[in-house]
């Protein structure tokens, strides 16, 4: 059963990691998929031939996250080229992690552009649509550092925390029009970027973790699956964790 078929779904930040396991499982449910990425173009171009070879709809667009001109230059052009948007994913995200006294303000100021006011640019330049169709599921990325704070990473967790926030806000403002709005908070997941780890600190992290293993981007796509599809019809306002139980 697809669950997502017909719908049209927009991610931002899906090149690599748990974007681009979302698009994919997007995909298989069904859905056409819009996503962007910043730099890396040939890994989105990449991914874009894959789930055009899933037999969905598929582009990849280059889009500046921290620029409120950009989203809307963007969801004009995804209306246009898909007929409208059901979806939407705010995945992008940056980490510039370092001690409070050694971090720079430029450092505090880029992952707080980045990871949270582009929730605010992106979710602001759809919100006419979902107005106007009167539906929309609408999913923020946050994290357990969000939640639970972490040292070292002030600029991150500060984030990510209101992007919860934000998130409850808005499934206030828009539930009377039929637009939900959720946020999932993943915990340790195991990408490329964590295979750059030292092996003994990845399974340190590992042995903290109730169900002993770091989660997959599968794992967290199939949370976003949840939240975008009818399953999740009489949800909103909420934070999911899907962290192998590290909060419990």
């Amino acid at each position: 059963m697809k669950l997502l078929a017909g719908k049209n779904a927009i991610i931002t930040g899906a090149s690599r990691g748990i974007g681009m396991g979302i698009a994919k499982v997007f995909a298989d449910h069904g859905a056409n998929v819009a996503f962007t990425y910043s730099s890396s173009e040939k890994p989105a171009l990449e991914l874009q031939e894959e789930l055009l070879a899933k037999g969905v709809t598929a582009k990849a667009y280059k889009s500046d996250a921290a620029s409120f001109e950009a989203a809307e230059a963007l969801i004009k052009n995804v209306i246009e080229d898909f007929g409208g948007i059901d979806i939407l994913i705010n995945n992008a995200g940056i980490t510039k992690d370092n001690l409070l006294m050694r971090m720079s303000e430029s450092d505090f100021d880029s992952v707080i552009e980045i990871n949270l006011k582009s929730v605010f640019n992106m979710t602001k330049a759809i919100q006419r649509t979902f107005l106007k169709q009167r539906s929309g599921s609408i999913i923020n990325m946050s994290s357990v550092v969000g939640v639970k704070g972490n040292a070292g990473q002030t600029n991150y967790a500060a984030s990510k925390a209101g992007m919860i926030g934000f998130t409850k806000s808005v499934a206030l403002e828009l539930g009377s029009r039929n637009i939900r709005c959720n946020a999932i908070a993943p915990g340790f997941i195991e990408t490329e970027m964590t295979e750059k780890l030292d092996e003994k600190t990845v399974q340190s992290w590992r042995d903290g973790i109730p169900l002993k293993r770091g989660g997959s981007p599968e794992d967290i796509a199939n949370a976003c699956l949840f939240f975008a599809s009818d399953l999740s019809a009489y949800i909103t306002g909420q934070v999911l964790n899907v962290d192998g139980g590290m909060l419990t």
